[in-house]
């Protein structure tokens, strides 16, 4: 079978009534398969538990979506046992081969895009066009990771020394922990998961715990395509039960974490300390948070800055790590972009995300809520208030789109991740002070610029001290091969997904030289 060079996924046209028809039928379908039960996968045996992870619709948290089987730290024990076992002939599987089962995944996720993107709407509260973007992006890992696994099968180019063979390859780590967030809880799972399957590495898969029932679509896909037993092993659980236990654990090779910068940094502490029998120093792959700005100048097209300021800003209700949570204005312009997003903001219409006429949905959970409403709290003391604020709805987790101007550089508003629907006004002097403001923070994700001054462009390309830079365009919406992803500071460790460098992370390089 010829493939073909690697094109990103479609995104679903819901401007067609026939694929809102088809969109329509796929949650009517998994609205009748809510509430099932879901087990753990250790070693190709699925294992139910007594303790359960009940997911709820957080649109309506009456509405159960699964139960999700725990794993206790035995299980873990026992994974990681099975893994290994696995490994001695997954590790011997020729990379191409292996490229294969991702090949063979995307198919089927292709076929299931509706169905999965219907889970996500119930299970996350994303909206129709971020669920089927969910989807879209997971299928681009799939294809795009496979097609990287087969060009690193290939053996690294060397100098060679007379009468000598001089040969380098890339060989897989081993036994990994992969910790994917809720907030992607298709496409950054399968993602994490398929490079380090592909790249020969089996995995214990410890999705997040409000989206687990996601993640056991795509265990069902990967078993659906064939992946041999151990290679894939599915532990769901409370992160203080078993997420220490299989970071510290002596036979854990590497972690791969997507999630907070608390833990984050957690993580990478406990991995560094080796312990009884370990016998490798840990490889711990983190993307973390971030507090990202768009900057806009006099110069821009002020229209297309606002839209990109909202998109940004509010999209999948601004739980995105990528979300624009400051928009830095120079002083000229200031009042005339803040009076056009806060138009624009007015006309977003909040609700449950299984109807197509929303744009906005429920924030993940009651936590997430709480935490939230604290900030907006804050702000309504430190800054000016000047839309939303409030939550409209009696049942489920529901926030407004929310703006606060005239907010204080250096203040925790302007500092702190919110992870949720609360922008930022913050006026500069000039383009200069904007990128000072940007720049002042601990984290440095992403960042866009608006402006048709080509020496300010230039500026912001050496001077924006981010992992992802966009200019002119929102600061959300990465594409698998387009933009690699990842961001510098306390954002991680600027791992570029969707990049020709990320299946390296999970790799390690031999050298043979052999004397004839």
């Amino acid at each position: 079978m010829s493939i073909d060079p690697y094109r990103s996924e479609p995104l679903t046209d819901f401007s067609n009534e026939a694929n809102r028809r088809l969109m329509e039928e796929a949650l009517q379908s998994v609205k009748r398969q809510l509430g099932q039960q879901y087990s753990l996968l250790i070693d190709g045996v699925h294992q139910s538990t007594p303790d359960e992870i009940v997911s709820i619709n957080p649109g309506n948290p009456d509405q159960v979506v699964g139960r999700v089987a725990k794993a206790t730290k035995e299980h873990i024990d026992q994974a990681l046992k099975a893994a290994w076992e696995a490994f001695r002939a997954w590790k011997r599987v020729p990379g191409p081969t292996r490229a294969r089962y991702l090949y063979k995944a995307a198919a089927i996720m292709r076929r299931r895009k509706f169905e999965l993107s219907a889970w996500e709407v119930y299970e996350a509260g994303k909206t129709w066009g971020e669920a089927d973007g969910d989807v879209a992006e997971a299928i681009d890992f799939l294809e795009y990771y496979a097609r990287q696994m087969e060009r690193l099968s290939h053996p690294v180019p060397t100098t060679p020394l007379p009468g000598e063979e001089d040969v380098a390859f890339y060989v897989p780590l081993g036994v990994g922990a992969i910790i994917p967030p809720w907030n992607f809880p298709l496409a950054i799972l399968t993602g994490m998961s398929s490079s380090a399957i592909v790249a020969g590495n089996p995995i214990l898969l410890k999705p997040a715990s409000p989206t687990p029932v996601i993640a056991a679509k795509f265990v069902e896909i990967m078993e659906e395509a064939g992946l041999p037993a151990g290679v894939l092993n599915f532990v769901p659980g409370d992160g203080g039960v078993i997420g220490d236990h299989l970071v510290t654990h002596p036979l854990t090779r590497f972690i791969s974490f997507t999630g907070s910068r608390e833990v984050g940094l957690r993580i990478n502490r406990l991995a560094a300390d080796p312990e009884n029998g370990q016998r490798w120093i840990k490889r711990v792959v983190a993307e973390m948070g971030g507090k990202d700005a768009i900057l806009v100048d006099e110069t821009a097209d002020l229209e297309s800055a606002a839209q990109g300021i909202v998109q940004s800003a509010f999209g999948f209700q601004g739980q995105k790590c990528s979300a624009c949570s400051r928009a830095i204005i120079v002083d000229s312009v200031y009042d005339k972009v803040l009076n056009r997003v806060l138009e624009l903001t007015r006309e977003l219409k909040l609700g449950p995300a299984e109807d197509f006429k929303n744009h906005m949905g429920p924030v993940i959970d009651q936590k997430a809520f709480k935490k939230i409403q604290s900030y907006i709290d804050w702000g309504r003391e430190h800054a000016k208030l000047v839309a939303g604020g409030n939550a409209p709805h009696d049942k489920g987790y529901f926030l407004e789109p929310t703006i606060f101007s005239e907010v204080a550089p250096g203040s925790k508003l302007e500092q702190e991740e919110i992870f949720g629907p609360v922008l930022s006004f913050v006026r500069a002097r000039d383009f200069d002070h904007a990128l000072e403001i940007a720049n002042d923070t601990e984290y440095g994700l992403t960042g866009s610029i608006y402006s048709k001054n080509r020496g300010r462009i230039e500026q912001a390309r050496e001077e924006f001290e981010v992992g992802n830079l966009y200019i002119n365009r929102k600061c959300t919406g990465a594409v698998v091969g387009a933009h690699p992803f990842g961001g510098f500071n306390m954002s991680g460790t600027d791992s570029k997904t969707g990049s020709p460098d990320y299946l390296l992370l999970f790799m390690q390089m031999k050298a043979v030289a052999e004397k004839f």
